[in-house]
This record gives C-alpha cells, structure tokens and sequence, in this order.
C-alpha cells in the first residue's frame, strides 16, 4: 500500500528568515508593544531636551554676567588647560635647552573667605622643566621635559600624552639635568643625574612645527583638589589655589637667535582670580645664571565642562519602558496560552527565541538610535545657546556615545525578553531586569553608596553597559575626581558594554535550556 500523497513544504517556509518574518509580524501587529517602544523614544527626546534646556552657564565682572571667555584647543581638538609661567626665548631651526633643576617648592592657598590662609606645600602634579612651544598662544603645540611634586621626571607633549621617567624629587643635594632636543619636528627629552650621563625619557612629533618657536623654563601648579564625604551621601569636593616656585642654573641654549633676549610671559593668566588678585604674581628673578621662576596653572586636558551624554538624561526612563516591552512580548504568550502555537509553529525551540530576540533587540536598537541622534544633536544647541561649554570629543566619539547608547538599549532588551521567558511572569522578569540594570546604575550615580562600592558595581553588574555613554576618558596626569557620579565609569566603554552582552547571552541560554525543558 503506497503512502498518501503530502505536498512538500516550500523552501525556506520553517527556515530562521520565516521566524523573524513571524516575531516581526507579531509585535508590531500588538498595538501596545509598538505604542510603549515610540513612547520610551520620546521620553529620552523629551526629558533630555528639558534638561538641557534647564542649563544655564554665564561668568561675571563684578555684578555684569558676561559671556565665559573661549576655552583653549589642543592640536587634538580637545578642551585643554594651559597656563603656566615661561621664561623664554626664540629658536629657529634644530637646536636644544639644558638646565639643572635644584629646587622646587610649593605653597597651597584657601579660596575664599579663607584666601589669607597659606601652607606650604608641592601637590602631586607640580610642574617645573624645560619646554619647546609653538608661541604663547593657548592650546599651541608643545613638549616639555619636567620634574613633578610626587610623580618624579616626565616627558609630556601636547597635553594628552605623558612618557615616565625616573621617580622621585630634586633638592640641591639631589638635583636633576633636564634636556630637550628640536630636531625639525621631532623633540626628543633626556634627564641626568651629573648632566655627564644621560638618559633618554621620550619622542614627540609634532606635526606641522614651525621653523620659529619658543624655547625656555616654565613652572605650572595646578589646583589642590580634596574630596570630602559629606553627611548624607555623596562627597564634598574642594579645589585649592597652588604656586610653585622652581630654582634653575647652568641653562644652556644652543641654536636660539642672535641676540634674542629672554621673554618674560604668564601664559594664560587672567589677572582675575582671587589668587591673582590678593598674592604674589609669578615671575622670574634672574641673578648670576640663576633663574627662579615661580607659576600657577597647568598644561592638561581640562576636564570642566558639559559632556555630549549629559544630553541623555532621560535613557533610564527610556529603558524602564523598554524592559516591560521586551518581557511582555514573551510572558504575554504565556498568560495567553499563546506559547503552545509559537512552538508548533516553530518547533525549534532555541530558533525560535533566538528569532524572538534579534527583533526585540534590533526594534529597540533602531528606536534608540533615532532617540539618541535626535537628543544628542538638539541638546548640543541648547546647551551652547544656554551658555554652556561642551567638552569637544572627535566625530567618532560621539558616533559611539549615539549608537552606543542605541546598542544598549538593544541589548538590555535582549537580557529582558531572556528574563521573561525564564520566569514566564511578567512581573518578575520586570522587576528582575530593573533592579540588575537600571537600579545599579541610579545607586552608582545619586552617591548614595561609598565611592569603591559603586565601581564594583558598575564592574559586576549588567549595568556596566552604561560605560559605553563616557566620552572624555580619565588622564592619570590630571587630578580629578574620577567616579561614576562625575560621568567617569571603571571600565572602558566597550569593555563595559561587552559585560552586558555576557549577561544577555548568558540569560538567552539558560532561557533556551529551560524553554526545551519545560516546554517539551
């Protein structure tokens, strides 16, 4: 007896491409799904906008609230601190600078009411050397050879880029050679102990040179930051005025121009602050070859300033809506009775979430992304129009802080819908998802919880995604507080959002192994 006929299935109709067909037909056919994901877009657009629109910025000449003055950029594009004193001199062509450094000293000042109040002392980041700059311009290209207050000798250029010396100070027992070479656009430094033996700390390149520079001593201290635990949580952060004062004999140029006298500038200063105002001006006092130049300030990244994702305040919202979207669009089949039709129709049970996965996470993604475009290019031009100075990032970095953003979103929708098909409740799947992604992060920002709980927080859980937001990174040679309160994460931003990705992976597998399990 022959078999009955039975027409073969068309190619392609039990294949992954018809499952995602399905899920997509599914959610966006479930009017609530669709409402909730537009709403959670908006809400980022809407509460990031009001916001920014809520910061305002202004500077002030005695009761007159001005405009604040520009802020310097480094030949990299970013926002840069440069201020310092430079005792100085022109060179054109190749040549070099050799000095002995055999003092430094600092003094460290209360802001007001309290600016009477001086102690002595040299903060960590003290800077006193020799240096090649292009001019005095803010933000021109330099590089200097230095000894510092605890991180001993350094060679730094272009204030991003730091190369370590020897450790330790100078004294006039124990003082230190510094020597820095122009050889067209490359400065190499070196540092000595008996200005006899020489080692090699350093090369920068500096692109685009010019024939002319300017070539000296230079002393910079930048502020004394202490940070304080305040009652209630969080901590109380105080910035102190600082100078150092610096002490150089047997200065040798070679290759400086005929008869070019020594040039005296405070590169930077305002005359406006109150350390300005009521202490001793830097200088330099030449005597017999001795030079002793006294400054305040610092060559560095500045890191004061509004960010591209502070712009993004409303993504919490925004994800809250998105987890209850992703979990209901599995638990819903489950309250439903509607779990039994999936399956028979796709019998291939880790197929099937996966193809339930990939549209909930790509859906949420290409909201997000439409979100995080709009907000962060709006937010820009409120702010700026508020007054407000924007720490400028490369087109790239703010590529990644946008899709980035949208990327986590995508992902967090994943780790929810896994959840909800390992509970198959709606409720605790909501609940679990917040309280692991979105409840870190509210605890590691609104400084409830000590400084060192909240990276490890922000290392261990899900919510380490959010690092992917950070778009000025931490400089180790620039004193700052760097915690997730001020927008700076332990992790670096991919690394963060790859423990993400684990947790989602992680959740879909266990859901998968429980879904052929249980559902068998």
């Amino acid at each position: 007896m022959t078999a009955p006929y039975r027409p073969r299935p068309r190619a392609g109709r039990d294949g992954f491409a018809h499952l995602l067909h399905a899920e997509w037909t599914k959610f966006r056919t479930v009017r609530g799904w669709v409402i909730t994901t537009v709403v959670a877009a908006l809400v980022i657009v809407v509460l990031g906008l009001l916001a920014a629109a809520g910061s305002h910025a202004s500077c002030s000449e005695g009761p007159v609230e001005v405009a604040c003055p520009a802020v310097p950029v480094g030949p990299g594009g970013e926002a840069v601190e440069d201020q310092f004193y430079f005792a100085h001199r022109s060179l054109t062509g190749n040549g070099d600078i050799t000095a002995r450094l055999t003092s430094m000293t600092g003094i460290i000042t209360y802001p007001p009411p309290d600016h009477d109040k001086i102690v002595p002392g040299l903060v960590p980041w003290a800077k006193a050397g020799v240096i090649v700059k292009d001019g005095t311009r803010q933000g021109s290209a330099y590089a200097a050879m230095m000894v510092t207050g605890s991180h001993g000798v350094r060679m730094q250029h272009n204030f991003t880029e730091d190369t370590a010396g020897r450790p330790g100070g100078v004294s006039a027992a124990s003082p230190r050679w510094l020597r820095l070479t122009r050889s067209d656009d490359t400065l190499t430094g070196y540092e000595s102990a008996d200005g006899t033996r020489w080692t090699k700390v350093g090369t920068a390149h500096l692109a685009g040179l010019p024939a002319t520079v300017q070539i000296g001593l230079f002393v910079a201290s930048p502020g004394d930051l202490t940070v304080k635990q305040a009652d209630l949580g969080g901590s109380i952060e105080q910035m102190r005025f600082t100078q150092a004062t610096a002490v150089f004999d047997n200065v040798g140029l070679r290759g400086d121009a005929p008869g070019d006298a020594w040039g005296h500038d405070a590169v930077g200063v305002t005359g406006t602050t109150d350390w300005e105002r009521y202490h001793r001006p830097n200088g330099v006092l030449e005597s017999g070859g001795t030079f002793t130049v006294t400054g305040t300030g610092d060559l560095a990244p500045r890191m004061d300033g509004q960010t591209v994702e502070r712009t993004l305040t409303g993504a919490l919202t925004g994800l809250i809506l998105v987890i209850v979207v992703a979990v209901m669009s599995v638990t819903g089949e489950y309250r439903r009775g509607m779990i039994r039709t999936t399956l028979l129709a796709g019998p291939r049970r880790g197929r099937m979430l996966a193809a339930k996965a990939l549209v909930i996470g790509v859906v949420t993604f290409v909201a997000a992304l439409a979100a995080t475009t709009v907000t962060v290019t709006a937010g820009k031009g409120i702010l700026r129009s508020n007054g407000n100075y924007i720490l400028p990032v490369s087109s790239l970095t703010e590529l990644r802080v946008v899709v980035g953003v949208a990327a986590l979103f995508g992902v967090a929708a994943v780790l929810a819908l896994a959840l909800g098909a390992v509970f198959r409740r709606g409720v605790a799947a909501i609940v679990t998802a917040i309280v692991v992604i979105v409840v870190p992060s509210i605890l590691a920002t609104v400084s409830v919880l000590p400084e060192s709980a909240t990276r490890w927080l922000l290392r261990l859980t899900p919510a380490a995604g959010f690092a992917i937001q950070q778009s000025v990174p931490e400089y180790p040679q620039v004193t700052g507080h760097y915690v997730p309160q001020a927008g700076y994460y332990p992790l670096a931003p991919w690394a963060g959002l790859a423990v993400l990705c684990a947790y989602a992976a992680l959740a879909l597998t266990l859901a998968v192994v429980l879904l052929r399990r249980r559902d068998a």
